[in-house]
């Protein structure tokens, strides 16, 4: 009787585990990889231990490790779970021989069944139906002889397999030789074994699996029966229980040979023996048996109304009494497998950040991604399994559809779209689907391919992310905010939804689905499927066409690209803006990259019809300008005397390169300031100019300069972002910071005071209201430009936008 387990896993698996362990009582340690230290089982377990590196072969595959912190934690159970080392026969037979209990069954039951071909052989032995096939092949020429037998088309298959992972379908004599190389070499890589062996290929088939339990000494419960054809590359991705379309005679077949064929090796714990089903014959043969907990099992539970992960605990501890009397409740249950891929592209896995993560209410979901994880490629790419209920076939189809289209992952490409597609396929719904049948579907939902990212485009909306400047965040939204909300107009979208901005060189992409965008912003190249488009004005690009924008040519550095409808984005902090240098909002938190994928919003119904910019509407473009900027906190006589100011005002600046949303750097004349501040070595006195209301940043050509409002001039040295963006200007990079560390500042952490270097200012020189000479009367308040802004500047771009 053990009273701690060791998961001997991760992901969903090992957090749907660690639940069962804990309902029953137990104490439960994890075990992690340096790429899972902030995963969910992690934090659910009462300890956890790192094992290695993030590839498998370097943590999760190694069993000494595994062995040497269940010893460390004084766990006496370990379950594996599915996958990694959960079919391992030594690793099960080293964890008894340290004394601790296999979570599953014995070492010489995993022998057995852990090859096909041996697993084969004890079918055959049990009167189990078989596929005609082969033996271990040899070489080449004798699967050729095998194939010939057998009769084309057969399938080759390597016998330490699983997941889908060597196997080919093969129609004639050319694709098994080409094939025999491939799946030996294949098999040796992935399992260190190269054998190989070859069956009669089902071309129309189903795949059925009896779930089992067993108690070790002969007694097997049957489970009922699931169908799991609904597969890509081999693999599941949809099951459901029971099965349909079943004859009552084949069904019967089923759970009596699964039952004989593990009754006849006294199988201990849970266990699944596949078959495939040839509908047009109604014939099952044997395929193999799964030593293990199968991913799809919770369909299962849900049918009967049993944990079986809490059946597999209980045995281990010794318990055998609640096998009696397991029957099915009825009812139907589905399953869908969320990956993080693009069957777009072939299934293709993807990784980085998930922006959101979110499931609806009224479903059964086992899943381990939350908003925030960082999805690596070192795994497999499952995120969560979502199952659904209902008193028939069809209910439980329609809960699942609709839960799908309740659940929201952003951040990476899934499969929700395929899934949804899968639950309204006449071929699915009518029970008449194959394990081919994915194949035939498609993502249904438009979407927008990334050809290539340009220098940095990003996702912004306006007025974008503000208020947050005291943790360290700076204001967030389109440089060129005027440009990017004349777009959106044009569009017939609000003149904030998300849209791109890209600087220097633009994208290239591709749109699935008939969409209205328009580019604005600095002069540039826009071409639709190479042919010359224009900017300021809606553009109708088909489906399948491709939107190029090139480098602005000058004055200027910024375009912004608008979708009607907008982008499909979550907010962070109340704003979908990218902000690069922290690694939030936009899509994933960062600019795109090539092969990354963004989907449109839906118009709203009553959106606008889609209009060119007018003329007189743009901005101007130019590399000179003058800005609106209000004093403070670093006027006050201790920083800069009013000659100093003066010096300010009346300076032609440059904007240096080193410039960015964090802050603009100006390149002039220093300043003066009282002579007690030259006593402080590596303190040099710092300029702040504020725009005097936030749509400083851009307004219309014809707007003079506001009498009320001190101002500036300023002019591109360099590409750079312009000064008005900046809340503050010019604080040296040598100069210590006031109070908090911006380097310490983070959303989940509050400002840590830096004590160790003397400020350049007092924490309470915070406002212009700290100045000690007289201030300067209250200005009268400005007439409002067409936007409902006050008039700042002369100019609404510059090639430092």
């Amino acid at each position: 009787m053990f009273d701690t387990l060791l998961v001997a896993n991760r992901g969903e698996i090992a957090c749907r585990i660690i639940r069962s362990a804990q309902a029953l009582g137990l104490r439960t340690v994890a075990v992690y990889s340096d790429a899972d230290r902030t995963a969910l089982h992690v934090r659910m377990a009462d300890e956890a231990v790192l094992l290695g590196p993030a590839p498998a072969a370097e943590s999760y595959l190694r069993a000494d490790p595994v062995l040497e912190a269940a010893l460390a934690t004084g766990a006496g159970a370990i379950h594996p779970g599915y996958g990694f080392l959960s079919e391992n026969a030594d690793f099960a037979r080293a964890v008894e021989a340290a004394g601790l209990v296999f979570v599953g069954p014995t070492p010489a039951q995993l022998d057995v069944f852990g090859a096909k071909h041996t697993a084969r052989a004890a079918a055959l032995k049990a009167g189990v139906p078989l596929l005609p096939g082969s033996e271990l092949l040899a070489g080449e020429e004798e699967a050729l002889r095998a194939a010939e037998e057998t009769g084309y088309p057969v399938m080759l298959k390597a016998t330490g397999g699983g997941g889908g992972i060597g196997m080919r379908a093969c129609t004639g004599p050319d694709e098994l030789r080409e094939a025999f190389a491939q799946v030996t070499r294949l098999a040796r890589g992935n399992f260190g074994d190269g054998g190989v062996f070859l069956e009669r290929y089902v071309e129309r088939a189903r795949h059925i699996e009896v779930q089992v339990f067993g108690d070790g000494n002969g007694h097997v419960t049957v489970l009922g029966d699931r169908d799991c054809s609904l597969q890509r590359r081999n693999q599941k991705v949809l099951e459901e229980a029971p099965a349909p379309g079943l004859p009552d005679r084949v069904r019967s077949q089923l759970h009596a040979a699964a039952s004989d064929l593990c009754a006849s090796v006294n199988y201990r714990s849970a266990g699944t023996v596949e078959f495939v089903y040839d509908p047009t014959r109604e014939e099952a043969y044997f395929l193999e048996v799964n030593t293990r907990l199968q991913v799809e099992h919770p369909v299962t539970e849900e049918v009967y109304g049993v944990d079986l992960v809490a059946w597999m605990l209980r045995l281990a501890r010794g318990e055998t009494g609640f096998l009696n009397g397991a029957s099915s409740q009825g009812g139907w249950a589905v399953e869908a497998r969320i990956y993080a891929e693009d069957p777009t592209r072939g299934h293709r896995p993807g990784a980085g950040l998930l922006t959101r993560v979110a499931f609806p209410d009224g479903v059964r979901v086992d899943g381990w991604a939350e908003t925030g994880q960082q999805i690596s490629t070192a795994y497999d790419p499952m995120l969560a399994k979502v199952i659904a209920t209902g008193g028939d076939r069809a209910e439980a189809f329609a809960h699942l559809d609709q839960a799908l289209a309740d659940t929201r992952i952003d951040g990476v490409e899934t499969n929700l779209g395929l899934l949804r597609a899968a639950c309204r396929s006449p071929e699915v719904l009518t029970a008449h689907h194959t394990t081919a049948t994915l194949a035939h579907l498609a993502d249904p939902r438009p979407r927008i391919d990334v050809i290539r990212g340009g220098a940095q485009t990003t996702v912004q909306d306006w007025p974008g992310r503000t208020g947050y400047w005291e943790v360290g965040i700076p204001p967030g939204g389109p440089m060129d905010d005027l440009s990017f909300r004349l777009g959106n107009a044009a569009v017939g979208n609000p003149e904030g939804a998300p849209g791109l901005e890209c600087t220097l060189e633009g994208p290239a992409l591709r749109f699935s689905h008939p969409a209205v965008v328009c580019v604005t912003g600095a002069p540039a190249e826009v071409a639709v499927d190479g042919h010359p488009a224009s900017q300021w004005q809606p553009l109708e690009v088909a489906a399948g066409q491709v939107l190029e924008v090139g480098t602005p040519e000058g004055p200027g550095m910024r375009t912004y690209v608008l979708v009607r409808g907008g982008l499909s984005i979550p907010a962070y902090l109340g704003s979908t803006a990218t902000f690069t240098l922290g690694g939030f909002g936009g899509h994933g938190g960062r600019a795109l990259r090539t092969s990354d994928v963004l989907h449109p919003a839906d118009p709203a119904p009553d959106a606008p019809t889609p209009t060119a910019v007018p003329p007189a509407d743009r901005p101007h473009f130019t590399t000179h300008w003058r800005i609106a900027v209000g004093e403070g906190p670093h006027p006050a006589p201790d920083f800069l005397t009013r000659d100093g100011i003066k010096t300010v005002y009346e300076t032609d600046w440059k904007v240096s390169a080193q410039s960015a949303r964090t802050g603009v750097r100006l390149i002039g004349p220093r300043p003066n300031g009282p002579d007690r501040t030259a006593a402080r070595p590596g303190c040099t006195p710092p300029t702040s100019m504020t725009p005097r209301t936030p749509s400083a940043r851009s307004t219309s050509p014809a707007t003079p300069p506001p009498s009320w409002a001190p101002t500036a001039r300023a002019s591109a040295a360099s590409p750079a972002p312009s000064p008005s963006y900046a809340p503050t200007v010019g604080r040296p990079a040598n100069c210590a910071p006031a109070t908090p560390c911006a380097s310490s500042r983070s959303p989940s952490r509050p400002p840590t005071p830096c004590a160790a270097r003397p400020p350049c200012s007092p924490p309470a020189a915070r406002t212009a209201t700290t100045a000690s000479w007289p201030a300067a009367p209250p200005p009268t308040p400005p007439p409002k430009s067409p936007t409902g802004a006050a008039p700042t500047t002369t100019s609404s771009s510059s090639t430092a936008r």
